[in-house]
């Protein structure tokens, strides 16, 4: 069994191979680096051979999404640490260290994401991730240095170590042990909230999920889909209430479910008033795709529930957020009260 493993998954990547691996390779000398692909129909595994010999190639043959892809890639890796990377991630020298470090030091971090800047605006948070990630009450997810579409620039105002409710996926540093206690990502997600999903998991236990912005990394962001596109759209209603359903308890969900509903329907309005009528039509689909899914997110609710009764609140946000955006026009929200924990054990 190896140290760490850094792991990208790949689907038609070609150019950004070509653009970011030197990159991972330069600055990840104690680590093995593999690229999973998920059945690209590019000249990505002709790349990999030619130029890349050092890189440890797993052919997943068809297109498993993003969870699924990992799902399957993670189990033919054995490492003690996983680095889950996206492809379009610029790394810098000594990012990979400082959060290797956190983890053989403290036992009890599960996980940890580095300080994630936009690789096109580089003085700037980007989307996913940004200096790590939190939800509110009602399960919408932030981060610290960007709400909603608001992203801050940074001044070193996140430089610190401290514990979040989750990590970003972006790049995802996470024992090998728990990914898979927990059979990795939740392949129903396919694409977006997955981490969400798996670091709320996490908060079922005694572990923690922890950001460190002693590492960074440059993030192009929307590579998949576009942050407007309907299908992301889609793809993060219908995993938000599946993210709700699986993970609250009783009484939450019986006044948390509608009022998520009744602002997800109030989105579709925005949306359809700015001429989004993709966008307003994917929140419906996703809430009736939804319902038409909820025997298998019953089954999944108590099974985990079953396993693990309880979560720790410590890191999600009183409020909510999307009211102190939209209606009292915050475009930030310091967390400085909110616990930080410098001495894990």
């Amino acid at each position: 069994m190896t140290g760490t493993a850094v792991v990208i998954l790949n689907y038609n990547g070609e150019n950004l191979l070509k653009q970011f691996l030197p990159a991972v390779i330069r600055h990840s000398e104690d680590a093995d680096i593999y690229v999973a692909d998920n059945g690209s129909s590019d000249r990505s595994l002709q790349v990999l051979r030619d130029q890349f010999p050092s890189v440890r190639i797993i052919e997943l043959g068809q297109n498993f999404g993003f969870c699924g892809g990992y799902n399957r890639a993670l189990k033919l890796v054995d490492a003690l640490h996983y680095v889950l990377l996206n492809s379009d991630v610029e790394v810098t020298a000594n990012w990979l260290s400082p959060m290797i470090g956190l983890l053989n030091e403290h036992h009890m971090i599960a996980a940890v994401q580095p300080k994630i800047l936009s690789y096109h605006q580089r003085d700037k948070f980007e989307y996913a991730g940004a200096g790590g990630g939190f939800i509110d009450s009602l399960g919408y997810p932030f981060c610290r240095g960007r709400l909603f579409t608001e992203v801050e620039q940074d001044r070193g105002q996140y430089d610190d170590t401290r514990e979040v409710f989750w990590a970003s996926g972006a790049c995802l540093v996470i024992r090998s042990s728990i990914y898979h206690t927990f059979r990795g990502l939740d392949e129903d997600f396919f694409a977006h909230m997955e981490e969400i999903d798996l670091c709320w998991k996490i908060q079922r236990t005694e572990y923690k999920v922890f950001y460190c912005g002693q590492s960074t990394v440059f993030h192009v962001g929307a590579g998949t889909l576009g942050y407007e596109n309907p299908r992301k759209t889609y793809f993060n209603f219908r995993n938000g209430l599946s993210l709700l359903f699986k993970h609250l308890n009783t009484g939450e969900l019986l006044y948390k479910i509608p009022l998520r509903v009744g602002l997800d329907w109030l989105a579709a309005a925005v949306f359809a008033l700015k001429g989004k009528f993709g966008n307003a039509l994917s929140v419906f689909r996703a809430h009736v795709d939804f319902i038409a899914r909820l025997p298998v997110e019953v089954r999944k609710r108590k099974r985990l529930r079953r396993d693990y009764p309880w979560y720790s609140r410590k890191n999600i946000y009183a409020g909510l957020i999307v009211l102190r955006f939209y209606l009292r026009g915050d475009k930030g929200v310091r967390l400085d009260d909110s616990p930080q924990v410098n001495n894990p054990r």
